[in-house]
C-alpha cells in the first residue's frame, strides 16, 4: 500500500538550499551572462535579404534557451517567496531576477525592431521553409507588435526604468501583504492568521465567526491602505505614460494583445452576462434566506450551506480528483498522479505563507509547481483540481515547437476550469444525502457568482479607475467609491454591505506581468462550458481532441481557436449564452431543492 502524499513541495530538485542555494546563485550568474552574449548575437545580427537565410531559426533557438532558464529563475523564486512570506532573501533574489528580465526585454525590442526591418518580400519568403510555416503566427504577432511599438532606445529606457519603477511598486505590494497579520479568536484562543489562513474562515458556517473575519480583514487592510492606494496608482500611472508614448489610446490594448483577443468578443462577452444576472441575484436572496438574514454581506458570500459541511483530507481530496480526472481519458490522471507522487504541491496549512493559489511551470525541468492553503473544503478540492489543470496544459505543450507554447491568460484558464468542473459535478453527484448535496452544489454554484459577478466588479472597478487615473492621482476615499459602485452594479445591489477595500486585498490588480487580470478567468469558465459539454457528450473519446485544442493555444488567436476547434464565433452572443445557461441550470435545480413546501 502506498504511502499518503506529502502536502510539502519539492524546490530541492531544481536548486537545493532555498533561496541560500549555490546552485540557484550560479544559475542566475550564467544566466546574467547567456543575456550579455545573447544581445552581441542579435546587435551583430545581419536581417535576411532572401528567403534561403536561416539565421534567424539560429537566433530564435538561443532566445529559446534563455527564455526557459529564465522561466526557471523566474518560477523558483516565486515559489520561495510564496512557502515563506518573511523569506528577505527570497525577496532580494526577486529584484535580481526582475532586473535580468528587464535586461532580456530590452534585447527582445532590439531583436523585434531587427525582425521589423525585413522587407515584406523577404519575410514572406521565409516562410517557404517549413521551419518558418510552422512558427508563423507568433512570428508575425511579434512583427506587428513591434510595428506598434516605439523605437528600441525608448523602449529599452522604458524597461530599463520599470525595474524600480513598475515592478519596483509590485515588489512593495507583496512587502505589504507579506506584513499583514489577521488577529482571530476561536474557543478563547487569541491567534494571528496569515492573509492567506484569514481568508479561509469566510467559508465558515459560523456567522459570527465570519463576522469576526470580516471586521479583522477590513481593518488590516485598512490600516495599509495609504500604502496601497499609492502603490496601485503608481503601477497604473507607469502604464498609462507608457501607452502615452506609444499612442496607444486604449489603455485595453495591451491586455487584449496579449490575450489574443478582439475587443467585440470581450465585449459581447459581457453584454451576455449582463444581459443573464437575475437568476444569480435570486440565488443569492435565497442564499440569504437560507442563512437568516435579509440580505447577505460580504462576508456571506462563500458561507456554506446546508449542515453536511463535508471536509476532505488531503489524501482524500488526491484519491477523488484522480478517480474522476480518469473518467474523461488516461492522459490527465496518469499525469496529475505523478504530480502527487513526486511533491509538485504545496498545501500545507501553516502561519507564514501568501494568500491565493497558483501553478508556476519550470521549463527547464519539464515540470510545474502549485501553491495553495489546503484547509480541506470542498473549494479547496476543487482549487486544487484547477491549478493541476494549468499544469497538465504545460504538460501537453511540451511535444509542440517551443515557439508555440507561450498561451495567453484567457485560454490559460481554459484547462484549469476544465479540471475543475469535473470534480464539482462529480461531488455533487455522490453527494451522500440531499444536506449533503446542497452544500456542494451552492459550492459549483458560488464558483458562477465569482467569475460572473465578482470578475465582473473587478473589471468594471479597474476600467473605470484607470479612465479617472488618467487625470491624476485616485485617492483612497475614491478607490473605495468606485470599488463599492462596481460592486454594486456586478451583483445586481443584492448585498447589504460591500468590501470597498477589495481593490486592496486582490494581488490580481497589483500584477505587473499582465494588465488587466481579471476579464481572462470569466472567458476561460465560459469557454470551457462548451469544451465540458463536448466531453461529458463523448465521454473518453474526446481526451485527443481537447490535447489537441490545448496544444493549438499557443499559436492562434482566441476567435481561431473556437471556430476551428468548436466551430463557433466568439463574436456572436449565442455561444456565451450557451455557457451561461448551464451555470443557470444549477440555480435553478438549488431554487427547487430549498423552495418552501
Amino acid at each position: 500500500m502506498r504511502t499518503n502524499y506529502e502536502e510539502t513541495w519539492d524546490l530541492d530538485v531544481f536548486f537545493s538550499g532555498g533561496s541560500e542555494s549555490p546552485q540557484f546563485a550560479k544559475h542566475l550568474q550564467s544566466l546574467r551572462k547567456q543575456l550579455s552574449q545573447f544581445e552581441e548575437d542579435v546587435k551583430n545580427w545581419e536581417v535576411p535579404t532572401n528567403e534561403n537565410d536561416t539565421s534567424l531559426l539560429g537566433l530564435l533557438e538561443k532566445i529559446q534557451k534563455i527564455h526557459d532558464n529564465m522561466g526557471q529563475a523566474g518560477a523558483f523564486v516565486s515559489c520561495l517567496q510564496a512557502q515563506n512570506s518573511n523569506d528577505s532573501k527570497a525577496n532580494e533574489l526577486r529584484g535580481f531576477v526582475t532586473t535580468l528580465q528587464a535586461n532580456l526585454e530590452s534585447i527582445h525590442t532590439l531583436f523585434d525592431e531587427k525582425i521589423s526591418a525585413i522587407d515584406e518580400k523577404t519575410w514572406l519568403s521565409l516562410f517557404k521553409q517549413p521551419a518558418f510555416q510552422e512558427i508563423k503566427f507568433v512570428l508575425n504577432e511579434k512583427r506587428k507588435q513591434a510595428s506598434e511599438k516605439l523605437p528600441k532606445e525608448q523602449e529599452a529606457l522604458i524597461h530599463a526604468l520599470s525595474v524600480d519603477g513598475y515592478h519596483g511598486w509590485g515588489e512593495m505590494y507583496d512587502t505589504i501583504v507579506g506584513k499583514i497579520k489577521i488577529p482571530f479568536e476561536e474557543n478563547g484562543v487569541k491567534t494571528e492568521l496569515s492573509v492567506g489562513q484569514a481568508a479561509n474562515k469566510f467559508s465558515s458556517s459560523d456567522p459570527q465567526v465570519r463576522q469576526q473575519i470580516f471586521t479583522a480583514w477590513e481593518n488590516a487592510w485598512e490600516q495599509e491602505s495609504d500604502l496601497l492606494a499609492d502603490t496601485l496608482n503608481h503601477l497604473a500611472g507607469f502604464r498609462l505614460s507608457v501607452y502615452n508614448q506609444r499612442q496607444w489610446d486604449d489603455f485595453l490594448k495591451e491586455a487584449l494583445t496579449y490575450n489574443r483577443m478582439s475587443e467585440k468578443t470581450l465585449n459581447v462577452m459581457w453584454e451576455a452576462i449582463s444581459a443573464y444576472k437575475q437568476p444569480f441575484v435570486d440565488f443569492l436572496y435565497r442564499k440569504a434566506e437560507l442563512l437568516g438574514v435579509e440580505q447577505l454581506s460580504w462576508q456571506d458570500l462563500d458561507a456554506s450551506i446546508g449542515t453536511a459541511n463535508k471536509t476532505y483530507s488531503y489524501q482524500e481530496g488526491a484519491d477523488f480528483i484522480l478517480k474522476h480526472f480518469s473518467e474523461f481519458g488516461h492522459e490527465l490522471p496518469r499525469f496529475t498522479e505523478t504530480a502527487f507522487e513526486e511533491r509538485w504541491i504545496e498545501a500545507e496549512d501553516r502561519p507564514g505563507k501568501r494568500p491565493g493559489g497558483f501553478c508556476t511551470s519550470f521549463p527547464s525541468s519539464k515540470q510545474s509547481r502549485i501553491f495553495m492553503t489546503y484547509s480541506g473544503t470542498p473549494g479547496n478540492v476543487s482549487t486544487l483540481a484547477h491549478e493541476l489543470g494549468h499544469a497538465f496544459h504545460s504538460y501537453v505543450l511540451e511535444e509542440m515547437n517551443p515557439a508555440n507554447r507561450d498561451y495567453a491568460m484567457n485560454v490559460a484558464e481554459t484547462a484549469s476550469t476544465f479540471a475543475e468542473m469535473i470534480v464539482a459535478d462529480a461531488a455533487v453527484r455522490e453527494a451522500q444525502n440531499e444536506d449533503e448535496k446542497l452544500a456542494l452544489l451552492e459550492d459549483k454554484i458560488q464558483r458562477s457568482v465569482a467569475l460572473l459577478m465578482n470578475i465582473h466588479a473587478r473589471f468594471l472597478f479597474e476600467t473605470r479607475f484607470y479612465e479617472e487615473r488618467k487625470n491624476g492621482i485616485v485617492s483612497k476615499k475614491r478607490l473605495n467609491e468606485l470599488m463599492t459602485e462596481a460592486q454594486k452594479e456586478a451583483y445586481g445591489d443584492a448585498l447589504k454591505e460591500y468590501h470597498p477595500l477589495f481593490w486592496g486585498s486582490k494581488l490580481h490588480f497589483f500584477i505587473t506581468d499582465v494588465p488587466f487580470y481579471n476579464f481572462p478567468y470569466t472567458f476561460g469558465y465560459l469557454f470551457s462550458l462548451g469544451i465540458y459539454a463536448k466531453a461529458l457528450k463523448e465521454g473518453k473519446n474526446y481526451e485527443k481532441k481537447y490535447i489537441a485544442l490545448l496544444q493549438d493555444t499557443g499559436s492562434m488567436t482566441v476567435e481561431e481557436l473556437a471556430q476551428k476547434h468548436l466551430n463557433v464565433d466568439l463574436t456572436k452572443k449565442d455561444f456565451w449564452e450557451q455557457g451561461i445557461r448551464l451555470c443557470i441550470q444549477d440555480v435553478q435545480e438549488f431554487m427547487q431543492m430549498t423552495r418552501k413546501a
